[in-house]
This record gives structure tokens, C-alpha cells and sequence, in this order.
């Protein structure tokens, strides 16, 4: 409550993106200097780990679905830089966002201080979640550069992370130990 006996807004805004992997990864075979420009330096070198081009795939389509779905929570602001949001994963391979730069003073602007991130990929396509809440401290404790982590306290995020079920979905923000696998009903990992 406000004060006045109101409810706060806390979800700033929420966006979805789905990209289709195998054009995605045409893209970037036709045009190689593409990648430069979507991705970060840490995002193009993470995937020199992944050892198969199908997983190097996925990975990229699931940074791309983030920052459109990441955009899309923003409104689409002229002058955003895709470099300016990156798509980090914790220990565990939970994925988050780092803003920075151009990113972060647009989402000053509006007041969001928490970001939530869920990727999730089947089929041929990755889709992402981005869901963003007002509050914390908008400028960033570091003076312009926010974090959302899954799994621990993050930079933003003070709740811990679990991925819920199917194939390929992770997802941050969420109570720890209660989400399951579909298919199998075990406990995800």
C-alpha cells in the first residue's frame, strides 16, 4: 500500500519474444558481423564452451528472444543498443539479465528495479519472458548497471530462482524447491 490505503503497481511491465532458431542462425551465417552487433562479447564467447553448432544456436536465439522481450517491457525506446542488455547464467546454468548503458536509463526512466527472466526452447523456437518490476534502486547500486540473478541474492532480485517444468524452461524469481518436472513429476534440477 501507498500510504493512502491504495495498492502500488509492482509489475512495470511484462514482454514475450519467441524467435525461430534455424533462422536466427541464417541470419547470422549470411551476415557474420550480425553477431557483434546482437551480442555481447561475453555471450559470443560463453558459447565457445558449447562444442555443437545446434547448442550454439539455441543459445543465441534464446539471448535474441530475451532483449526483444526485454525491449518490448521498455516500449520499444529509440536508441537502445542490443549490447546494452545481456542474457549471463549463474552457476547452476539459470539465465539472467545484465542492463547497462543505453538499457539501464531507459528502464531508470520508468522506475524498474527488478528484472525476472524465463527461456524456455522446443520445436525449433526459443521464447522468452521478461518481467519487470518498479522499485529497488532504478539508477543501479554501481551507478547505472542493474542485474537480475537467478538463484541467490542478486543485484536486484532478492529472491532465489527455480526453474519450472518442460523441456528447456528455466525461470528466475520464483520460491525455491517447488518446481516440478511435467513429464516426470521429480523435482527439476
Amino acid at each position: 500500500m501507498d500510504g493512502r490505503g491504495r495498492l502500488r503497481t509492482v509489475i512495470a511491465g511484462i514482454g514475450v519474444d519467441i524467435v525461430e532458431i534455424a533462422r536466427l542462425e541464417a541470419a547470422l551465417r549470411r551476415t557474420p558481423e550480425l553477431a557483434s552487433r546482437l551480442f555481447t562479447e561475453a555471450e559470443r564467447s560463453a558459447l565457445g564452451e558449447r562444442r555443437a553448432p545446434a547448442a550454439r544456436a539455441v543459445s543465441l536465439a534464446g539471448c535474441f528472444a530475451a532483449k526483444e522481450a526485454l525491449a518490448k517491457v521498455l516500449g520499444a525506446p529509440a536508441g537502445l543498443r542490443w549490447t546494452d542488455a545481456e542474457v549471463a547464467r549463474d552457476p547452476a546454468g539459470r539465465p539472467f539479465l545484465h542492463v547497462r548503458g543505453t538499457v539501464a536509463a531507459a528502464a531508470r526512466r520508468q522506475g524498474i528495479g527488478t528484472w525476472h527472466l524465463s527461456l524456455s526452447h522446443d520445436g525449433g523456437l526459443c521464447v522468452a519472458m521478461v518481467v519487470a518490476e518498479r522499485g529497488g534502486d532504478p539508477a543501479g547500486a554501481d551507478g547505472g548497471e542493474q542485474s537480475a540473478r537467478s538463484g541467490g541474492k542478486g543485484a536486484r532480485s532478492g529472491e532465489p530462482s527455480t526453474r519450472s517444468g518442460g523441456k528447456g524452461t528455466r525461470s528466475s524469481g520464483g520460491p525455491p524447491g517447488r518446481a516440478r518436472d511435467r513429464r516426470s513429476g521429480r523435482a527439476a534440477r
